[in-house]
């Protein structure tokens, strides 16, 4: 499916079969803070890596197991997220929810009592098992439950508020983490409550037909926004993991600092995704060339920043892109697929945009290697994030007129 031919999602949205009602705010916020967990995952500990590392100093692999920490649970969501949109389809929405949620709190807490930094990752990796199932269940009952400016809106409202808790997690990360490493574990058990309010207020849309086959997705149609959600994912996750070394190879060693700055970035992020909701009915031929765009040009005055007030301009910027970037390509991938296929197809595209974000530390640190320098390879792939706006504008010379 190309940018110009991305149809609208469907105008049909589901009910309550108890009461015959809409959804409203509660569901909606329900769904809202649970998609924050996910970056829970992602950001919280990554200020204490370093303390973690020091603490398993004795561990064979250190070097290597300690970053792992903090990226497992991306790859487990990369590679399971598209079981989790069946078992989303063919089980139902909030089943699956609910004890996600509680088994989130119980492998995310779990680093308070493992004394091995192999078991700690082992945990990691069932943290990232129920953010696969969290984060497509959310997504998917969004594009439920609302539809038209209200879904858009709702879009862009997820990464408004998975980016606003980054940076309250950037910061307790770091205020936590400086009493002990161990401290931060704690504040997974947050999604306790939010289980007891998700059975509360979420209900499943539709009866389960266990004994009906589900159609198939149209792949043809998948296959451009999934492949470009892949480079999206990476482009999204290079500030998240690298700011923090980038201020280092300025003479930035405070983690108060580092954490304040990450969450100017975070903010950045913020507030793109918010301006997501005005500018969605422009269509994704305007909103993705534009997110890749600006991410593109933030990265390169990352790559080339040597002062903090470079460096703090140059992560706005780059939040600016990234918080436009996940609801578009989102809204881009869905198109007008029906209920019975949206899971699935929300399991694929989320899987795409974590197996990205895995592959980005990676990434950075094969290019780092090969071209000498850190800043070097966040411009090199500043510059792959701007051909692929140019890419995606210029797949369908007419895709500006088919937006509007």
């Amino acid at each position: 499916m190309s940018v110009r031919d991305a149809a609208p999602l469907p105008d049909e949205v589901a009910v309550d079969p108890a009461t015959g009602r809409p959804a409203g705010r509660a569901q909606a916020l329900v769904l809202l803070l649970s998609s924050c967990l996910g970056v829970l995952g992602a950001v919280l500990l990554a200020p204490v890596l370093p303390r973690i590392q020091d603490a398993f100093a004795g561990t064979p692999g250190v070097e290597t197991l300690t970053p792992v920490v903090l990226t497992a649970p991306a790859l487990v969501i990369g590679l399971t997220a598209v079981v989790a949109g069946r078992i989303v389809d063919r089980v139902g929405r909030k089943r699956l929810l609910v004890g996600s949620l509680v088994a989130y709190a119980l492998a995310g807490t779990a680093p308070l009592w493992l004394d091995s930094l192999q078991l700690i990752v082992v945990s990691r990796v069932f943290v990232g098992l129920t953010e696969a199932a969290i984060m497509t269940c959310c997504t998917t009952l969004l594009a439920d439950y609302f539809s038209g400016p209200a879904r858009e809106r709702y879009f862009g409202l997820q990464v408004v508020f998975t980016t606003v808790s980054a940076t309250v997690f950037f910061g307790l990360g770091g205020a936590l983490g400086a009493q002990d490493w161990r401290t931060p574990f704690w504040l997974y058990a947050v999604s306790l409550p939010l289980a007891v309010a998700a059975a509360r207020y979420v209900w499943q849309p539709t009866p389960v037909a266990r004994s009906e086959r589900l159609p198939r997705l149209p792949w043809a149609q998948l296959g451009l926004p999934v492949g470009v959600t892949l480079v999206g994912g990476l482009v999204f996750y290079v500030l998240i993991v690298e700011l923090s070394f980038t201020l280092d190879a300025i003479g930035v060693e405070s983690t108060g600092v580092i954490g304040a700055i990450s969450a100017i970035g975070s903010l950045g992020t913020a507030a793109g995704a918010f301006a997501f909701g005005r500018l969605a009915g422009l269509g994704p031929a305007v909103t993705v060339p534009a997110a890749f765009a600006l991410s593109g040009v933030g990265l390169l005055g990352l790559g080339f920043a040597d002062s903090v007030p470079a460096v703090v301009v140059a992560a706005v910027v780059t939040g600016l892109g990234n918080g436009l970037l996940l609801p578009s390509m989102l809204s881009w991938a869905l198109g007008s697929l029906a209920f019975e296929q949206r899971g699935r197809a929300t399991g694929v595209w989320t899987s795409a945009v974590f197996i990205g974000q895995f592959a980005c530390p990676l990434v950075v640190l094969g290019l780092t290697g090969a071209l000498g320098s850190l800043g070097a390879a966040l411009a090199l792939l500043g510059a792959v994030s701007v051909a692929a706006a140019a890419g995606v504008r210029l797949s369908r010379p007419a895709a500006v007129a088919a937006a509007h």
